[in-house]
């Protein structure tokens, strides 16, 4: 007999890891599986970042840390938000924590109560609205278009608000889509937001240093709204330290005390010498940054080209982050020796079982007619993974 508490119970698996997870299964039988499902960087730490992780071992940097994290760190993070987004942030408005999902944990869980609205752009990462869920509080999804690459409005914003509405979710660069929302946009959504002064603004921004299209721009820029933005951010993506788990917040003071208590709580503090490298990632060389960026620039304009070959697809060209989020329902209702495709799901499952390709379905991203595939690998991988996807969705009639 099984005794699970109702609010994990009404919790969803992620997607991406069970994804990940089949991928990793069908390899460990000797089948050569491309995940291109997972969210990571294939690069290797820097050796930089690394060799600070490695001295503070030897430092015996091995015993408690301060929940909210080192002081030192929290400087580091405070001074960057200053020196790339011109935004003052004091040392105690920063809480570090065990990566950026565990930083929107402590945030979701702080700020809403059972029945706040939560008004969550669709396409959204997994996590948003299953944390949501787990506050109690009500997701209001709205969808955005791939004619506006995926992006929501300010009047749909404004048009979904009601008296319970507490939080607005933002991500740019975008997971799943790669879609990044200009100043002039943000600004507009802003001007929505400053009418309403219980709504915050939770901005996830880890996707910041994968930007093609120049200078990162955040919603935390708008005075009028400043103190009701909490930003997300961290060292995984930028600096490929995924493993490292090492994420931020910048907040209002009192919520980053919150956080900070039930932090306290729950993890202690992030892990000593993981800070330590991340103050190395922050202050140090950053030249592997602008290095990672090329590559996936790379990697996007390959994948795109490569992708704009086959026959049904609708695509969204991502001006972020490394992903790209066809549109693919053409694909449902069709078959393939007796095996018919519903949905995104199957599709996913269907190009891991014949093609051997690792993808994610839209179902788990709140939007069920795309699927996500990440670019994050050599150039080789993704042409040989694209001719495989190719190939398998050519056999459905």
């Amino acid at each position: 007999m099984e005794f699970v508490s109702e609010r994990l119970a009404n919790l969803s698996p992620s997607a991406t890891m069970a994804m990940n997870q089949k991928g990793r299964d069908l390899k460990a039988k000797g089948i050569d599986v491309i995940n291109l499902s997972v969210g990571e960087p294939d690069f290797n730490t820097p050796e930089h970042i690394k060799a600070a992780g490695k001295k503070a071992i030897d430092d015996n940097f091995s015993f408690y840390p301060p929940a909210p994290g080192f002081p030192d760190l929290r400087e580091a993070v405070a001074a960057k938000f200053k020196r790339e987004n011109n935004l003052d942030y004091s040392p105690e408005q920063i809480v570090v924590s065990a990566g950026a999902k565990n930083s929107l944990a402590n945030v979701i869980l702080s700020l809403i109560d059972k029945g706040d609205e939560v008004i969550v752009p669709a396409p959204y990462w997994v996590t948003y609205v299953e944390l949501v869920k787990l506050a109690e509080g009500k997701n209001v999804v709205i969808r955005g278009e791939i004619e506006n690459d995926f992006k929501v409005t300010a009047d749909q914003i404004e048009k979904v608000i009601t008296p319970k509405t507490k939080a607005l979710l933002l991500c740019s660069p975008s997971n799943p889509t790669g879609s990044v929302y200009s100043k002039a946009e943000l600004e507009a959504i802003a001007k929505v937001i400053e009418k309403h002064p219980r709504i915050h603004v939770v901005t996830d921004e880890i996707y910041e240093h994968i930007n093609f299209v120049g200078g990162h721009e955040s919603i935390g820029q708008f005075e009028s709204i400043k103190d009701r933005v909490i930003i997300i951010n961290g060292v995984s993506k930028a600096y490929a330290m995924t493993g490292w788990r090492i994420g931020y917040i910048a907040a209002p003071l009192w919520l980053a005390k919150a956080c900070t208590k039930l932090q306290g709580q729950l993890l202690t503090g992030p892990t000593t010498n993981a800070q330590k490298a991340a103050v190395e990632a922050l202050k140090g060389d950053q030249s592997c940054v602008k290095e990672m960026l090329e590559a996936f620039k790379r990697r996007k304009d390959l994948t795109i080209d490569l992708m704009k070959d086959i026959p049904g697809i609708e695509l969204s060209n991502p001006d972020g982050a490394f992903y790209v989020f066809p549109k693919v329902d053409s694909y449902f209702g069709k078959s393939v020796d007796g095996r018919k495709i519903e949905n995104s799901n199957d599709l996913c499952i269907y190009l891991l079982e014949e093609g051997h390709v690792a993808t994610v379905p839209g179902e788990a991203f709140g939007e069920p007619t795309c699927i996500r595939i990440s670019f994050a690998t050599s150039d080789e991988k993704i042409i040989e993974a694209i001719e495989r996807i190719k190939k398998s969705l050519a056999k459905l009639k």
